[in-house]
């Protein structure tokens, strides 16, 4: 899928109730790229602010306080890092769960995602591991940025989509706790 398409998963699939959502990161020249690349997922309220930093799942708080989001330790197939959602469980409050990769470089890091040689976002029925969505390889349009809002999982009326986002920030993790409203 490219940037900005939306797939309705729960009106395709009816009796879907957890998905996993995983990103796979292909480092170029730059391999410790890698070690520094951090996948979090953020919980949304409807104007899309994190509802608190208790809701921003990552490696330092591996669940969402209601347990509906979780960060996978062991991946399934090819994806770098994954996190499952309970769609069944996700509070009403909820609007939209974020996903999101930012580099943990430190002040005066020079590295960038634009080094990546692949970056796709794919969403997976928990149940049967089954592809559902695979973006298109979002790494070709980056350049400086630091962080990234690679998609998002949100309701529209009573149906759960998702959307490819590929959304870059050169300001970093700020950028993105900017916008949503994240508590650094």
């Amino acid at each position: 899928m490219r940037r900005g398409a939306n797939a309705a998963l729960t009106r395709e699939i009816p009796g879907l109730r957890g998905i996993v959502v995983g990103a796979r990161f292909v480092a170029g020249a730059e391999q410790s790229l890698l070690d520094h690349l951090v996948l979090a997922a953020v919980l949304c309220d409807q104007e899309s602010r994190a509802l608190s930093d208790e809701h921003v799942v990552f490696f330092n708080q591996l669940t969402s306080p209601d347990l509906s989001v979780n960060r996978l330790e062991q991946v399934l197939g090819g994806d770098t890092e994954q996190v499952e959602v309970d769609l069944a469980a996700v509070p009403a409050d909820v609007a939209r769960i974020l996903l999101v990769a930012y580099l943990n470089d430190g002040i005066g890091g020079r590295r960038t995602l634009g080094q990546l040689r692949e970056c796709t976002v794919r969403v997976l029925d928990l149940a049967t591991e089954a592809e559902l969505v695979r973006s298109e390889n979002l790494a070709p349009a980056l350049t400086g940025e630091t962080a990234l809002v690679l998609g998002e999982v949100y309701r529209h009326a009573a149906e759960w989509k998702f959307k490819v986002l590929g959304l870059g920030y050169a300001d970093g993790i700020v950028g993105i706790a900017r916008d949503y409203g994240v508590p650094l």
